[in-house]
């Protein structure tokens, strides 16, 4: 009876769901040391899980995806022009999307509503620029993998591994030129390839197929946690971005796939899962397995 439902409706019935047990959660209060609750924990820990098990697939899907998809590219007559399109319409959008969040900063003043003083701001830990950057692109090991240890008085030391996708793009991307120069002789590879993103997907949709129950840990955490107290003290920013988002997810998105003969309908219907569990999860890096499917 559940395979009946759309993905997309199973997806929305968790958020609602997710919002009413978040309430819930927030009503009983916190433990008597200052601890969340149990109903708020278990929130947290599903939610937790289901982006910790996204995460986990990101290097592989990664990894094998862009190879394969390069070793492709021999088959397409216009692969230079494709890419060129694609980077040209990335561009574009973008620069929408940043036109509208100036435009609604500049109209709106977000910043003057908020209960944060002007004596309260401070100089930035750190900024970045453009040779920091293309430096980052460059690999430190196969997988673009780094380590880093915290140690807490009274608790010990933590280590925990993170990856940079950028990082495994560079490697993916030199790694499937090199088997497009090889030829024949890179064929036993690439057929491996093949096999293993094929492998990929398939565990990486079962974990999908865990996003409602993961929407709904996630949206009942942040309620739990934040509550409305939270955003009415930024309630002109919160605003603000949500009506940015709103301008670009139903002002420009339809608009350009009306221009481009596209089905409206049939891209909201396609895209939803990623498009709500971007929302909840705030991971653009959690949601991108779900984008890719």
């Amino acid at each position: 009876m559940l395979k009946r439902v759309p993905f997309a409706v199973q997806v929305l019935v968790a958020l609602v769901a997710g919002v009413v047990l978040g309430l819930i959660a927030r009503s009983l209060g916190t433990e008597a040391d200052g601890s969340p609750n149990w109903l708020t924990s278990t929130l947290s820990t599903i939610g937790g899980l289901f982006v910790s098990l996204l995460k986990a697939a990101i290097v592989p899907l990664i990894l094998t995806a862009v190879i394969a998809s390069i070793a492709n590219l021999r088959n397409v007559t216009n692969a230079a022009r494709l890419a060129g399109q694609t980077l040209l319409w990335f561009a574009i959008t973008a620069l929408i999307a940043v036109s509208i969040g100036i435009g609604l900063g500049l109209l709106l003043q977000p910043g003057a509503h908020t209960s944060v003083s002007r004596n309260a701001a401070a100089e930035a830990a750190h900024t970045g620029d453009w040779w920091a950057f293309l430096t980052g692109l460059v690999p430190s090991n196969v997988l673009g993998l780094s380590a880093s240890t915290t140690v807490t008085p009274g608790a010990g030391a933590t280590t925990t591994l993170s990856f940079n996708i950028l990082q495994v793009v560079v490697i993916a991307v030199a790694v499937g030129i090199a088997a497009l120069k090889l030829g024949e002789r890179a064929e036993p590879f690439l057929a491996f390839n093949r096999s293993a993103l094929d492998i990929v997907q398939t565990v990486l949709w079962w974990i999908i197929r865990l996003a409602p129950i993961g929407a709904l840990g996630l949206i009942g955490n942040a309620v739990a946690s934040y509550g409305w107290p939270a955003l009415s003290s930024l309630g002109v920013f919160t605003g603000a971005v949500y009506a940015g988002l709103v301008l670009v997810l139903f002002g420009v998105y339809p608009v350009l796939l009306r221009a481009h003969g596209l089905s409206v309908r049939q891209y909201f219907s396609g895209a939803w899962p990623a498009i709500s569990l971007g929302f909840v999860s705030r991971s653009s890096v959690g949601t991108l397995p779900v984008t890719s499917r």
